[in-house]
């Protein structure tokens, strides 16, 4: 809910209680969450009324949430328990200990077992603890104390305990003054108006008794109030005089007399909580201030294609409008333009056609698309200035298009791409061309784009793409010349909805969403914007934009703020920003030069949620939101057409500009720079290289790229980008020129062998351990949790210090091997067990507080903080093999057992909820999509299975591919993680990596291996993988297309006498740092590996060949050898 609505419902809440609705108002502040009303509170304990104290309670917080909000449940039914042993009653009693306090028997069972002794006595004061338990009265008094304390205490009350200061009667206050605001609206008010009613607009009746129209659908005239106001309202009903009358008439985003623009018209847009339905169905009710809450920005469409159809190719239409966040510059920052803007050129592309719509990955912030005026679709990696696709317009199936566009074809077949945009996960991205089609294609990393769908959109032009995710399912929505708005399945190319009542082409949509409210803005070429919800119901709304003309719309990224950029018939340009509570415009943003009629549409883009770009008068203009004078102007070192289309990347440290002569210009801040200074560090320079290679190989440890096709730009090497983010450079293709023929780049593998190339630190040992079976980092990033062979656990913590002022895990500082005081250790249980021969397992809570692990024998559940051994459960047989939380319910785990069934499990009611089977052979490895609502499985049968974590019916299952002469070991252990999409997962196996879609549990990449894997993980940001193998050498991979970047050799971690004896068991990453992982050893050391300062990450990805026959594909087709990289 947002704040606004949030305040709503505290002016409700002062509404109750003043008229006193008592019991109303606590059921709102208990349903709401918003309000713990303290003195209520203790009332009800007082008065012993604990099912009401209870339930009063469960709108803040549950039993489990946290170790205060356990201890204030159990400290109300130790008492209410407590009062029933003291009257005596003692079935009541057993009622309270088995419903209510058995639940704590799971974290305690020592003290759960010392409460049901109370039983047996006669009066419970015989127990020491409690012999000084007084009356009733003052037992409630003396627990109110502490679970006030604890209240207080817990952050899960923070700001709940306090009311805002409000004047009284305040929602009276409100309305009256939109009551004053109606009156203003009437066309014949009169001096005292009587109100009576208000479920319908107030309006004064005409001389002659005929109903004067609504003051939604009444245009405005003009700006001035009308005269008469309402007296005093106490004489016509319960409401208090307003404070003052309101000075200016809020006519909202129905009617907005206060801009300079001509006078609009329609329902209402201001979208706001739980009122969007209502006031979106009713246009004729004008919105109360009480739903000025904006929905928050809608990032994954927004940008806006930059010509409609007719216009010629001089004209420079709106850009795309992507808000982007940047964390860390608030409004209130100081501003250095020459740090923060993108006004560097670093960079010149020649597209080799005029580009007309551009879009820069969401992920991989060097990527960029381009469409132009011929229909060609291009994609470069502009750090390694390498165009990695270009496609030129062709219908893929001309059987099935529409006579229409046959036609159109035949008779002119010249083709522009209108818009060009990635969705919002960078897995596909749409075309909108200008003559009916729309094209999909699906992006695999490098040059790997596939088509994916093509659709018969529009008759006419196909003006405006975007892509929205109502109801969770990923849409394409499309705009056209023949004046509808489409909706169609992003998976199928099902249409979905059309949405008709504009009467001129539709030239932009804007897809937006508040809480589970979608909604889709639009703007047609006669000026007029709507909005529509996925229903079919028409149009909610109609008014007209700045300049009448084309316009686009965009929030900044964090939601907070709404500009449209627009430009009349006559050559005006508008930036304004919007009040998003009236519907008003806001600010008028100046500097635009005053254009001929015809030079074309003004096109803008945000940034870092505080600056607007646009590109007019033969340059780039630059504003602050904030201000509306112009902050400054760059040129691009000249060569720019009269309105140049813009694109800021995602992060806003990079800016594409389209120049004449069919560049693009790449202009990028201080940041930026650095970024793409790392290609130019990295790249090798072809003069430099060996000149003695007459033929180019691909050897275990370098790859040569031969020449290839001859491109129209600057060849360098792809080199990664900063910071692991998720650029495919390994699949960017090098393209030399002729001068090339007897020159070769050379790309090395990285391969550190000596421990002067790298940090690795082995952490402090403890003698009495064997072998590391699992490892893991806490999920705060300053300790390592790792369970031996013997079934011990061992955690390091790293300490706060002047070499380690994060106090996280680190290479460069040694931790502590950690134990409580009492020297206890956390063993599993290995009774009748030995636990060399089980299969162990362990998972950890998200705070950090409890594991709960497995050496072959019961389930233990420990407390992080003491090592003490809270329960155990789940006797053999069968035995657990592998243990994963539900991420939504730590009370709720999956557990893979050795006899293939999975068992889930509810803790706190020590109960299996569903035994789940499809394996042959016992549970590897569990992971859940909180995003899908799935859990995947994988088992020693090296077979995946896809479970509905709803009702957990399996979905789908499907075996491992196995290598062309490869068998699969009788008990190989197959592990399964999830990407942080949510939607792909990792598989590993002695024989391979692979990544796989879930839904349609497809394996989408895959890198067979020579020597057998031990184990393997993503990074925290899955951008990299990391792998350890049995001859102890560890592989990083780039996650997106699985190709080796980097290896390190034992010897640069393992002494000469151990390297061949000793070897990685397990592998695990940092939760915050991408570049950190750790190994678990054979011989039960730890060693936690970070990249040199100096160098920030592990190795460069690959080049691939590109313009022969022998050109390897971007990544290993599935099945294949993996020959394209060295291999180990």
């Amino acid at each position: 809910m947002s704040s606004l609505s949030r305040e709503l419902v505290f002016l409700i809440l002062q509404f109750l209680d003043e008229e006193k609705f008592k019991e109303t108002v606590h059921k709102l502040e208990q349903e709401s969450g918003f309000y713990f009303n303290m003195k209520y509170f203790e009332d009800e304990v007082h008065n012993g009324n604990w099912d009401e104290v209870e339930r009063y309670l469960s709108g803040f917080t549950k039993v489990d949430d946290n170790r205060y909000s356990m201890k204030i449940f159990f400290e109300i039914r130790k008492q209410k328990y407590l009062e029933a042993l003291d009257k005596h009653d003692r079935s009541k009693a057993v009622d309270i200990l088995v419903k209510d306090l058995k639940v704590f028997a799971t974290f305690n069972e020592e003290l759960f077992k010392e409460i049901t002794q109370l039983l047996t006595l006669e009066n419970f004061r015989e127990n020491e603890q409690l012999s000084k338990y007084g009356d009733t009265k003052s037992a409630r008094a003396i627990m109110l104390v502490e679970l006030k304390k604890l209240i207080e205490a817990n952050p899960l009350f923070r700001d709940k305990l306090q009311f805002p200061t409000l004047k009284n009667s305040r929602l009276r206050t409100l309305i009256n003054q939109s009551l004053n605001w109606q009156h203003q609206l009437c066309k014949n008010p009169r001096p005292n108006p009587d109100i009576k009613t208000l479920f319908v607009d107030h309006t004064c009746a005409q001389p002659n008794g005929a109903r004067a129209p609504s003051p939604a659908n009444n245009p405005l005239l003009g700006s001035l109030p009308k005269a008469g106001g309402f007296p005093p309202l106490g004489a016509h009903g319960p409401f208090q005089p307003t404070p003052a009358p309101v000075p200016t008439p809020l006519a909202g985003w129905m009617s907005n007399p206060s801009v300079t623009h001509p006078a609009v018209s329609g329902g209402p847009i201001g979208l706001g909580g739980p009122s969007i339905p209502a006031a979106l169905k009713h246009p004729r009710t004008p919105p109360a201030n009480i739903s000025v809450d904006y929905p928050p920005g809608d990032s994954d469409h927004v940008a806006k294609r930059t010509r409609p159809m007719g216009i010629t190719d001089e004209v420079n239409l709106p850009v795309n409008v992507l808000p982007v966040t940047f964390p860390g510059h608030g409004h209130s920052q100081a501003f250095n333009a020459p740090d923060d803007l993108p006004k560097t050129v670093t960079r010149t592309l020649n597209q080799g056609s005029s580009p007309m719509s551009m879009d820069f990955h969401p992920q991989q912030h060097t990527l960029l698309l381009v469409g132009t005026n011929v229909g060609d679709i291009g994609l470069w990696e502009v750090g390694s200035r390498e165009r990695l696709v270009l496609r030129n317009f062709k219908v893929w199936d001309v059987g099935v298009c529409s006579m229409p566009l046959q036609a159109a074809l035949v008779k002119d077949p010249g083709v522009s791409v209108n818009r060009i945009i990635w969705s919002p996960d960078g897995t596909l991205f749409g075309v909108a061309y200008s003559r009916h089609i729309v094209q999909i294609y699906s992006y695999h990393g490098g040059d790997d784009v596939r088509q994916h769908l093509e659709i018969d959109a529009h008759v006419g032009g196909v003006n405006d793409l975007a892509f929205s995710n109502p109801n969770k399912q990923l849409c394409v929505i499309t705009c056209g010349d023949d004046k509808t708005i489409k909706v169609w399945d992003a998976g199928t190319g099902a249409k979905q909805y059309t949405f008709e009542g504009h009467e001129a082409p539709v030239y932009s949509v804007c897809p937006h969403y508040k809480e589970n409210i979608q909604f889709i803005f639009s703007t047609a070429l006669d000026g007029k914007i709507k909005a529509w919800l996925y229903d079919n119901m028409g149009s909610r709304v109609d008014y007209d934009a700045p300049g009448r003309w084309c316009t686009t719309m965009a929030y900044s990224a964090d939601g907070t703020r709404l500009f449209s950029c627009g430009t009349s018939k006559d050559g005006e340009s508008y930036i304004v920003e919007w009040n998003e509570s009236e519907g008003a415009v806001k600010r008028t943003y100046q500097g635009f030069r005053k254009r001929s009629s015809g030079v074309g549409v003004v096109q803008f883009d945000t940034t870092k949620n505080r600056f607007l770009a646009a590109g007019d008068d033969f340059s780039i203009k630059f504003w602050d939101m904030d201000n509306v004078q112009l902050l400054t102007s760059i040129d691009a070192d000249g060569g720019l057409p009269a309105s140049p289309r813009i694109r800021f990347n995602k992060d806003g440290t990079l800016l594409a500009v389209s120049g004449n002569e069919n560049v693009i210009k790449i202009l990028a801040n201080s940041e930026g720079v650095r970024l793409l200074r790392t290609f130019e560090n990295l790249s090798y320079d072809v003069s430099r290289a060996s000149e003695t290679v007459s033929k180019p190989t691909i050897s275990s440890i370098t790859a040569a790229a031969t020449s290839g096709v001859t491109d129209r730009g600057p060849s360098v090497v792809s080199i990664a980008g900063m910071n692991g983010d998720t650029r495919n450079l390994g699949d960017v293709k090098p393209r030399l020129t002729e001068e090339t023929n007897d020159k070769s780049k050379i790309w090395k593998l990285t391969e550190i062998n000596e421990p002067s190339q790298c940090r690795a630190l082995r952490l402090p040992e403890n003698l009495r351990t064997t072998k590391i079976s699992r490892l893991i980092y806490t999920n705060s990033g300053n300790a390592i949790l790792a369970l031996a062979a013997n079934a011990i656990h061992l955690l390091w913590k790293w300490q706060r210090s002047d070499r380690n002022s994060s106090g996280k895990a680190t290479a460069s500082v040694s931790p502590q091997l950690w134990q409580p005081p009492s020297g206890i250790l956390m063993t599993n249980d290995i009774t009748d067990i030995n636990p060399e021969e089980s299969v162990p397992c362990f998972a950890l809570s998200k705070n950090d507080s409890y594991v709960m692990s497995a050496s072959g024998g019961k389930i233990s559940l420990f407390n992080m903080m003491t090592f003490k051994t809270m329960t155990t459960f789940m006797p053999l047989p069968p035995a657990a093999t592998f243990l994963a939380f539900h991420p939504q319910d730590n009370n709720i785990i999956a557990i893979g057992m050795d006899d293939s069934t999975i068992h889930i499990y509810n803790v706190r009611v020590d109960e299996v909820k569903s035994k789940l089977k499809g394996h042959s052979k016992r549970i590897t490895g569990l992971a859940f999509s909180h995003e899908l609502n799935v859990l995947v499985s994988s088992g020693a049968d090296a077979q995946l299975c896809v479970w509905n974590s709803d009702g957990w019916e399996k979905q789908k299952s499907k075996f491992l591919q196995v290598p062309p002469g490869r068998t699969l070991s009788a008990q190989s252990d197959t592990r399964v993680q999830f990407h942080q999409d949510q939607v792909h997962f990792l598989v590993v196996h002695e024989t391979q990596l692979a990544i796989y879609e879930t839904t349609k549990l497809e394996c989408v990449k895959q890198w067979v291996a020579t020597a057998p894997i031990s184990h393997a993980t993503f990074s925290c940001d899955s951008q990299l993988v990391y792998a350890s193998f049995l001859d102890a050498t560890v592989s990083v991979f780039t996650a997106a297309n699985l190709r080796l970047r980097c290896r390190i050799n034992p010897s640069s971690y393992l002494p000469a006498s151990l390297s061949s004896s000793v070897h990685p068991l397990v592998i695990a990453a940092h939760p915050q740092e991408p570049n950190q992982f750790a190994l678990g050893l054979s011989d039960g050391g730890v060693h936690v590996f970070e990249p040199l300062e100096s160098e920030g990450k592990w190795g460069v990805p690959p080049p691939v060949e590109n313009g022969s026959a022998s050109t390897v594909p971007a990544l290993s087709s599935v099945g294949a050898s993996g020959s394209d990289q060295p291999q180990r």
